[in-house]
């Protein structure tokens, strides 16, 4: 009975979060298909997801949501990837410990106001060109937020994305035995080959599952495209926010059919994930 005893006391909370979740999943799925009877709409269909797959603004907020969270994952995991091996091979004092750790615990809102500040038009970086006489109007700037191929957005993520991947990494690399990668050199091979031959592929487990994190959330974040992204074409999540708040109710069932294919890309990322950490407790990796 003592083994059932952690599971009886998140019962109550666990139940009510399930249940919660699971009805929003269910109205966002029926909606999905056409069923909204508050509004006289009792029939069930697929027209909804094949009128998105046919609407190439649909295509276009997929295509910027999947370009900015790929870009902006494989950035993150190279240079996140490249300083934890650096800082695994020093001293890691609390100093350099709560400066990585900075970019994480300050909120996306915070890095956003940051990015205007720097990237924009009017910010710190057009007016410094400007006094330099590098630019006669910081029209001439070209502005890094609100732009068409959502740099700005790629550069929040990069900077929320690489502390995070170099945390993960370092208590990675710091659990390895460093015996190994001393008789690699030792058998002649150079700082990069032990790298590649003893290192990477030990990591390259733990890489993989947090570069699966770091992109399901770029591709599923709001508050970010909605802030800095470019007015057209919008990302997925903008995309079905603004369908959602609008005032025609006929358009709800393509809001949800947006939400539900975010959600489904996102359960599949979530099979990816666990598949992946099987394979390391399986081979103990």
């Amino acid at each position: 009975m003592s083994k059932f005893k952690p599971y009886l006391y998140v019962a109550p909370v666990a139940i009510l979060l399930i249940t919660i979740i699971g009805m929003g999943i269910f109205t966002c799925i029926c909606q999905s298909l056409g069923y909204f009877p508050q509004i006289g709409m009792t029939d069930i269909t697929l027209s909804y997801y094949k009128e998105l797959l046919s609407d190439k603004q649909f295509l276009e907020s997929i295509y910027i949501s999947l370009r900015t969270a790929l870009i902006s994952s494989i950035i993150s995991v190279l240079v996140g990837v490249i300083l934890a091996y650096f800082i695994s091979k020093e001293k890691f004092s609390k100093f350099r410990y709560f400066l990585i750790n900075l970019p994480i615990i300050v909120p996306h809102i915070v890095v956003i106001l940051l990015t205007f500040a720097i990237f924009s038009k009017s910010g710190i970086i057009s007016r410094i060109l400007y006094n330099l006489d590098l630019i006669s109007d910081s029209n001439q700037f070209i502005s890094l937020v609100n732009d068409k191929y959502g740099i700005g957005i790629i550069l929040v993520y990069i900077y929320k994305g690489i502390p995070f991947i170099a945390l993960t990494t370092y208590n990675i690399l710091k659990s390895l035995d460093k015996n190994l990668e001393d008789v690699a050199r030792n058998l002649g091979a150079n700082n990069f080959q032990a790298f590649k031959f003893i290192i990477l592929p030990q990591i390259i487990p733990s890489i993989i599952s947090s570069f699966i994190i770091i992109f399901a959330f770029s591709f599923g974040s709001f508050e970010v495209p909605y802030l800095i992204g470019a007015t057209s074409p919008k990302a997925l999540p903008v995309n079905a926010y603004l369908y959602y708040i609008g005032s025609d109710l006929t358009k709800r069932p393509i809001s949800m059919a947006m939400n539900t294919v975010l959600a489904g890309i996102s359960f599949i990322l979530l099979i990816i994930y666990d598949t992946i950490f099987k394979k390391i407790y399986k081979y103990k990796l």
